[in-house]
C-alpha cells in the first residue's frame, strides 16, 4: 500500500478507534498486555535475543524463566521492558520533553551493565571494544551489509553535534505539527539510526522513540515483527540509497496492524493471533516429542552433526554455485562462524583452489555454542556491468537443548540431536539456497533494491 492510500486508511482507522474511547478498563488491560508482550519480544528477537514468544511471557508476567539461555538474554528482556514503561511514562509528562540525558538514561536501561563484543573496524578488521552504557561511542562503528561491504555512521567526533541537531530537529517538528505522527517517528528512527550514536543497542532504542512520538500522540505502539526483518532491513537500506519514502512507508503500514488490534480489543473482542499460538503449541510439541524420543544437547552431539550433515551441506552449496556462476562470479566464498551474533573468527573457510574446507577438522566442541552460521558471498561480477553486485546469503544453524534448527530462505528443518539430516532434506536445502541466491543475482541486475 503506498503512502497516500496507507495515511488514508490510518486516519479512517484512527476516527474508527477514537470513537470507541474510552476503552473498557479489562479490554484496555488485555490491549496494553499484548502490546507490552509483542514489542518486547519482536524487539529484542530483531537483534538476536533467543527467548520465545512463550518464555518471554513467562519472564515479564510470571517472573519465572525456562530453558537454557544466558542471563544477559534475561537480563535484556526484563531491561526492555523497564526501558517501554519508561518511554510511556515520558509520553505522558507534559512538562517533560525527549532530550540527550533522557536517550542516555534508556541505553543505561536496555544495556544493563558494561560490557565487551566484538566489533570491525573500519579497515574491515575483526576487534574487541568495551561497551559502555550511557556514554556515546568513543570509536567508529561499522555495520556489514547484506552486499558484503563495510557501512559507516556518524563519526565519534561529530556524534554529540549530529545528536544536538536531531534534538532541535525534533522538537522544531513537535512545534510545527506538520507532519503526521507516525510520519515524524519514523524519520526520528532513521534519522537516529544514521548517526548510531551508541556502540551498542541503537536499533532497540530506535525503535523506543519511534514509539515514544506515537504515544505522545495518543497512538498505538508500532511492532516490527521480528519475522518481517528482511523487509524492515531492505526498507531501511533503500532510505540509506536516498528513498527515505520506502521506509517511511513501510512503517506506516505496520501502523495498521496495531490500530486494527486496538479497535477489536475495544470492542472487547480477541486480541491473541491464532498464527502466534500456533507457532508455540508446534514448538511445544516438537519440544516434547524430542524429549521423549531424543537425547539433550551435547558438544559432541554438536560435532557429529556438523561433520555428518551440516558440512556435506556447504560443500554441496558451494559446489552447485562454483558450477553454475564461477564465469560469472570468480570469486566464490563461504566462511562458516559460531554465535553469529558477534562477527569473529571464521571456525572453516571455503578454498576453491583444492575444492575442499580449509582446516575440516577444527569444530569448537563446546557447552555455550549456540549457533552456526554459514556465510556465502558472490564477489566481483565479471559479466555484469553495474556496481554493488556482491551476493551475500546465510544459512544458520541453531543448537537448542533438545534440537537443531536449520534456518535458510525464510524457512525451518528442526530435528533431533540424534537424527542426521536426511538426504532428501539435504537437496532440499540446497536447492532452494541456490534459487535463492539466482533470485538475488537477477534481481541485482535489474537495478532493483532489496
Amino acid at each position: 500500500m503506498d503512502t497516500q492510500l496507507a495515511l488514508k486508511k490510518i486516519e479512517g482507522l484512527t476516527a474508527m478507534l477514537q470513537a470507541l474511547r474510552p476503552i473498557k478498563p479489562e479490554y484496555n488491560k488485555k490491549l496494553e498486555d499484548k502490546f507490552r508482550l509483542e514489542f518486547n519480544y519482536n524487539s529484542n528477537h530483531i537483534e538476536g535475543n533467543t527467548l520465545t514468544y512463550g518464555k518471554t511471557k513467562l519472564l515479564l508476567f510470571f517472573d519465572q524463566t525456562s530453558g537454557d539461555h544466558t542471563m544477559r538474554e534475561y537480563e535484556e528482556m526484563k531491561a526492555h521492558d523497564v526501558a517501554y514503561y519508561y518511554i510511556k511514562q515520558i509520553a505522558e509528562d507534559t512538562e517533560r520533553d525527549l532530550n540527550e540525558t533522557i536517550l542516555r538514561e534508556l541505553h543505561k536501561i536496555i544495556l544493563v551493565r558494561p560490557f565487551w563484543k566484538e566489533a570491525i573496524t573500519p579497515d574491515g578488521q575483526v576487534t574487541k571494544r568495551k561497551i559502555q552504557v550511557g556514554e556515546y561511542k568513543k570509536q567508529p562503528n561499522s555495520v556489514r551489509l547484506s552486499n558484503g561491504e563495510l557501512f559507516d555512521y556518524e563519526s565519534p567526533e561529530t556524534t554529540p553535534a549530529a545528536m544536538h541537531d536531531l534534538m532541535k530537529w525534533f522538537h522544531e517538528e513537535m512545534r510545527k505539527k506538520e507532519l503526521h505522527p507516525i510520519v515524524l517517528g519514523a524519520l526520528l528512527h532513521y534519522k537516529f539510526v544514521c548517526i548510531h550514536p551508541f556502540d551498542d543497542g541503537n536499533g532497540r532504542l530506535s525503535r523506543l522513540l519511534l514509539n515514544y512520538v506515537l504515544l505522545k500522540h495518543q497512538l498505538p505502539p508500532i511492532i516490527i515483527k521480528s519475522d518481517d526483518k528482511k523487509n524492515y532491513l531492505a526498507a531501511l537500506n533503500k532510505a540509506d540509497s536516498g528513498d527515505i519514502d520506502a521506509f517511511v512507508n513501510y512503517i506506516l503500514n505496520q501502523s495498521i496492524w496495531s490500530l486494527e488490534l486496538s479497535i477489536r480489543a475495544a470492542k472487547g473482542e480477541d486480541v491473541e493471533e491464532k498464527g502466534d499460538i500456533d507457532k508455540e503449541i508446534d514448538l511445544w510439541k516438537k519440544e516434547l516429542k524430542a524429549k521423549k524420543t531424543g537425547i539433550p544437547f551435547s558438544p559432541d552431539k554438536v560435532y557429529s552433526i556438523y561433520y555428518n550433515s551440516l558440512r556435506p551441506v556447504f560443500l554441496q552449496i558451494i559446489n552447485t554455485l562454483r558450477a553454475k556462476f564461477i564465469e560469472i562470479y570468480p570469486s566464490i566464498e563461504i566462511h562458516l562462524y559460531k554465535d553469529p551474533k558477534t562477527v569473529g573468527r571464521p571456525i572453516e573457510s571455503f578454498d576453491l583452489e583444492v575444492n575442499a574446507l580449509k582446516d575440516p577438522t577444527f569444530i569448537p566442541k563446546e557447552n555455550t555454542i549456540k549457533t552456526i552460521s554459514a556465510s556465502i558471498t558472490l564477489i566481483n561480477s565479471l559479466l555484469i556491468e553495474k556496481q554493488d553486485l556482491n551476493i551475500h546469503f546465510e544459512i544458520r544453524v541453531h543448537f537448542k537443548p533438545m534440537l537443531y534448527s536449520i534456518e535458510f530462505t525464510g524457512t525451518y528443518t528442526d530435528k533431533p540431536y540424534n537424527a542426521d539430516l536426511t538426504e532428501d532434506e539435504k537437496t532440499e536445502i540446497v536447492t532452494a539456497s541456490v534459487k535463492h541466491i539466482f533470485k538475488e543475482i537477477k534481481t541485482k541486475q535489474k537495478g532493483e533494491k532489496f
